[in-house]
């Protein structure tokens, strides 16, 4: 699983800010605190900026205090991983399985059910509120 690689760079880039490219197509990271998704409290689904494929649902969605929008669950099947050592340490990197975009890295510190912690960049994500 290593080598991960956007799929879909060209048409997945098409309609993407250039800070979003960055992240999803070069694996970068937004600054900690910057994503109004932090702040998002709304019931509804995450979907990736680059192919539209849901990822998250907001009952998985919790305040780590990271400083970037966090799961402790994604939908089944929607990621791929690989080792990052970038920052020293090794750590696991997740990329979108259909477009192959960069989304963030998993930790094991966060909340039951899971223990895990999805740490999203927030650039990455569409959030669409549940109809009512």
């Amino acid at each position: 699983m290593f080598g991960i690689r956007p799929k879909k760079k060209i048409k997945m880039g098409k309609n993407l800010t250039a800070e979003q490219k960055y992240i999803l197509l070069e694996e970068g990271t937004e600054p900690a605190g910057s994503s109004p998704l932090n702040y998002e409290k709304r019931e509804g689904d995450y979907y990736c900026a680059g192919c539209k494929t849901k990822l998250f649902e907001s009952k998985s969605k919790y305040e780590s205090g990271s400083g970037w929008p966090s799961f402790f669950e994604a939908l089944p099947n929607v990621f791929e991983t690989k080792i990052d050592t970038l920052v020293g340490s090794p750590r696991t990197e997740y990329h979108c399985k259909k477009c192959g975009g960069h989304h963030g890295h998993i930790f094991d510190d966060g909340p039951k059910p899971t223990g895990k912690r999805y740490c999203n960049n927030g650039l990455c994500l569409v959030f669409v509120p549940e109809k009512r």
